[in-house]
């Protein structure tokens, strides 16, 4: 495989960091979407797994797709046909939201600068998002002549609203930081320098809970955003009941009443 993904673990948390700057991060090939997909696949597995960090290697977070690639129809975009070409986004990019939105344990955006295209839909793939005093997001495929062939069209509208995304959408013009947390897209705006500490702190924030509950939480989050309120207070119901019997709930509750942190064991 290549090395497009470089995947650190520190206790509790995962750090993937998209790792080719030469190319400003962009999917380029089949392999990088493998890598991606072999990762969640890996972190899922993972017990011991209680949040992901998604960051890019300076200077960009992610370029989104390769236009080299696209210009000289190479990597993802070989196609001689469109038929071709449809296959080619199912069995390439389009892997990469479905394994991110499946993963149940918490993930981060670290926005460390531009975040074009795919990649600002990569970013909105993630639970969270905090953004670097020098990135850049635009939802640019129409400046290509393309639409959104990733998912973006799902995904930027419930971080944003629908006017906002049609804005984006629509213009392909870039927001900078403070403009991206004035439209909610990210959560906070940090220096630079402090980008990845402001990760981190916050995934040890994440980390420390029970990392079972974390996961039923984050898969009632998913579910409700197509569940009728009937549904999602079933699947709650089942997920409670679950909750309850976890050796980890017992130790929250007897932290709580004993005013110190909880250990917990993901029991």
């Amino acid at each position: 495989m290549a090395d497009f993904l470089k995947i650190e673990q520190d206790g509790p948390v995962v750090t993937l960091t998209l790792n080719a700057p030469e190319r400003r991060n962009a999917i380029s090939g089949f392999e990088d979407c493998d890598e991606v997909e072999a990762a969640c696949k890996r972190i899922a597995r993972d017990d011991s797994v209680r949040c992901v960090i998604v960051t890019g290697a300076d200077p960009a977070f992610c370029a989104g797709g390769d236009l080299k690639g696209m210009r000289d129809r190479k990597g993802i975009m070989a196609a001689d046909s469109p038929a071709v070409m449809r296959e080619n986004y199912r069995r390439g990019i389009q892997r990469i939201p479905l394994a991110l939105w499946e993963l149940d344990v918490p993930t981060i955006a670290a926005v460390n600068g531009a975040a074009i295209g795919a990649g600002l839909d990569l970013a909105c793939m993630c639970d969270m998002r905090i953004s670097s005093d020098k990135a850049i997001f635009a939802e640019s495929f129409v400046r290509v002549g393309i639409v959104p062939g990733d998912g973006g069209a799902w995904l930027l509208p419930r971080a944003v609203g629908l006017a906002m995304a049609a804005e984006m959408s629509f213009t392909g013009d870039p927001l900078n930081a403070e403009q991206a947390l004035a439209a909610r897209l990210v959560s906070r705006v940090v220096p630079h320098a402090e980008l990845m500490g402001a990760a981190r702190e916050l995934a040890a924030r994440v980390a420390k809970n029970p990392p079972q509950v974390l996961r039923m939480t984050k898969r009632l989050l998913r579910e409700g955003q197509h569940m009728s309120l009937h549904s999602l207070l079933e699947l709650s119901a089942a997920f409670q009941a679950i909750a309850h019997e976890t050796e980890d709930h017992k130790e929250a509750v007897n932290a709580m009443l004993e005013k110190r942190q909880g250990v917990f064991q993901g029991r």
